[in-house]
């Protein structure tokens, strides 16, 4: 079993069913920069139902989406 990612939209938020993924609530999801989109993470074999149809990740894979503009603020602290 390997750990798996969804990268959702924030509206779909409300709809996670937080005993089936490593997050706790809607306060513990890291969101993209404009607050549009979020990921969840799971260990399961077995995708969970609301995240049906969605595209999974690997680690790595998340890693590299996570590294671009969207996620991560090219200029932190206002440099």
């Amino acid at each position: 079993m390997s750990r798996k990612y969804v990268i959702i939209n924030a509206d779909e938020v409300s709809s996670v069913n937080f005993d089936q993924v490593d997050e706790t609530s809607a306060n513990t999801v890291r969101y993209s920069l404009d607050g549009s989109k979020t990921f969840v993470k799971f260990d399961s074999d077995t995708t969970p139902s609301f995240l049906d149809g969605k595209t999974q990740y690997t680690h790595s894979e998340i890693l590299t989406i996570l590294a671009t503009d969207e996620w991560t603020d090219p200029n932190p602290l206002g440099e």
